[in-house]
């Protein structure tokens, strides 16, 4: 486990923190592996009956770290930390809340498709800027957007890319409330408690039948997801996107076809 990600259990809940301040978040692949791994202990553990994913005040993540994922993905999707974090977040029948804060950009959006719940401060900016960076959509986002906001709401969000607030969100439906930023992981932890509290058979079944309508949908989805995106890791409109972002200018994709 990376000290990258910190988790610590107490009252039957798994708070899992990401802790990289120095890189806003930015989540490599050691650190999906620590993120996965927190959600196979909470399924191996009876006594975790709510995991809760949180950062800072001022931070939840800035998405990939660009340098980490620059060599693209090691080996099929589902088995990269990130595809194995992700098909546990969606498949797991423990109960997910997440309390966000500041930045939430890229899979620091879409992860968040698949909590039950979501406490988000009113600092917090949500974008899925990968269509920007010469990538495509990942984490389920290109199947459930559309099915939960219409084809054109979600076509403006994954091919804009632009930034929008935890109040946009909640119109939305993406989150369930808005704090101030310091409340908001307290608040985030008494749903948690509230949760824990309820019979833990019931709420695993709860969350079973809530996803389990469009599981195939998303899987096959999810797959094609991370085919793609591992593809356009190592496409040349994604190598002029992190140039671009690393000589701090504005990228030209006037010469691609």
């Amino acid at each position: 486990m990376t000290d990258l990600v910190l988790t610590k259990k107490n009252n039957h809940i798994l708070t899992v923190r990401i802790n990289r301040p120095d890189r806003k978040n930015a989540l490599t692949h050691d650190m999906y592996t620590a993120l996965g791994e927190a959600i196979e202990q909470a399924q191996q553990d009876s006594d975790i009956r709510c995991i809760l994913y949180t950062g800072s005040e001022d931070c939840f993540t800035a998405g990939n770290d660009l340098a980490d994922f620059a060599a693209g993905l090691p080996g099929d999707f589902e088995n990269t930390p990130v595809g194995r974090f992700l098909f546990l977040l969606a498949t797991t029948n423990t109960p997910i809340i997440a309390a966000v804060n500041g930045p939430a950009v890229g899979i620091g959006t879409t992860m968040l498709l698949h909590c039950d719940m979501v406490f988000a401060g009113n600092n917090t900016r949500f974008q899925m800027p990968f269509a920007s960076l010469g990538l495509c959509p990942e984490g389920g986002s290109s199947l459930l957007l559309p099915a939960w906001l219409g084809r054109v709401r979600a076509a403006e969000l994954l091919m804009l890319g632009d930034a929008f607030s935890a109040d946009e969100a909640l119109h939305m439906g993406l989150i369930s409330r808005v704090c101030e930023p310091a409340r908001t992981e307290a608040s985030a932890l008494e749903a948690c408690a509230r949760i824990a509290a309820q019979p833990p058979a019931a709420i695993r079944a709860t969350r079973e039948l809530l996803n389990k309508a469009n599981a195939d949908d998303l899987k096959t989805t999810m797959l094609a997801e991370g085919k793609r995106f591992a593809e356009r890791l190592e496409s040349p409109e994604n190598a002029e996107a992190i140039k671009a972002f690393t000589e701090k200018r504005k990228p030209d994709f006037s010469n691609f076809s």
